[in-house]
């Protein structure tokens, strides 16, 4: 009788130790781990004329002609220095034909004054007669730099201009007219956007000393009393001064 007492206290004692051990073991068993979040496979789609920005002033395109900004428009400027777009050289400009240390001519007919920069040549016409005038595009030209005549360009020129004919500019009697001229050669594919980009006048790196005594200008081809009248106006570089 005593044995068989001492066997059930045995087994009751195995089968509590065996549930302890399962219990133990299933209680510091790992969490399953969360299911991993899918990728994002969605794709941006590429920018199209549309969507792209256009060049920023000052990015590096280098074109043909070796220069490196691109610029929309023209900015225009009063001061007798002109500076680099990063400071490092002051251009100094001198207008050589007809001469004039003012930057200024004037005739019966109209009165201009100018104000070239790196990007163009900025110019005020005001028409001294009592009856219009008109600025022939098509006939005007400019010249560079770096040598030989182009096709002019001016505030409205776009980048489809280039082949095709641009219209008349007529100044009413005793009016002013402002406006800025570069070659035409100089625009810049714009991608679509009705903006006008084009590349600065001369370079701004070390290659600007070289521009010292350049000259470069523009013919203005105009209509007084049905007579046509071309107006030749030339600068040089003056001095390129490093900074």
């Amino acid at each position: 009788m005593h044995s068989f007492r001492r066997s059930l206290r045995s087994g009751l004692c195995v089968a509590l130790l065996a549930w302890t051990v399962i219990g133990c073991a299933s209680s510091h068993s790992a969490d399953p781990a969360p299911p991993a979040t899918p990728a994002n496979t969605e794709s941006v789609p590429p920018a199209t004329a549309e969507t792209a920005l256009p060049p920023r002033a000052g990015a590096s395109e280098t074109g043909a002609d070796g220069y490196l900004r691109v610029v929309a428009g023209a900015g225009d400027s009063v001061g007798a220095l002109i500076s680099s777009r990063d400071n490092r050289y002051l251009f100094r400009f001198k207008q050589t034909l007809p001469a004039s240390s003012q930057f200024n001519f004037q005739d019966r007919e109209l009165s201009f004054f100018f104000r070239p920069t790196l990007e163009a040549v900025h110019f005020q016409v005001e028409n001294r007669l009592n009856r219009p005038v008109v600025i022939d595009w098509e006939r005007s030209a400019f010249l560079r730099a770096t040598g030989g005549p182009d096709k002019i360009a001016h505030a409205t020129t776009r980048w489809d201009d280039r082949f095709r004919s641009q219209t008349t500019t007529q100044i009413g009697g005793l009016q002013r007219y402002s406006d800025y001229v570069f070659p035409i050669s100089s625009l810049v594919d714009p991608g679509g956007r009705d903006i006008q980009l084009h590349r600065v006048l001369f370079p701004e790196d070390e290659q600007a000393v070289q521009f010292v005594d350049r000259e470069f200008g523009f013919d203005l081809a105009v209509e007084i009393d049905g007579r046509p009248v071309t107006y030749a106006f030339r600068f040089r570089v003056a001095s390129v001064i490093p900074q």
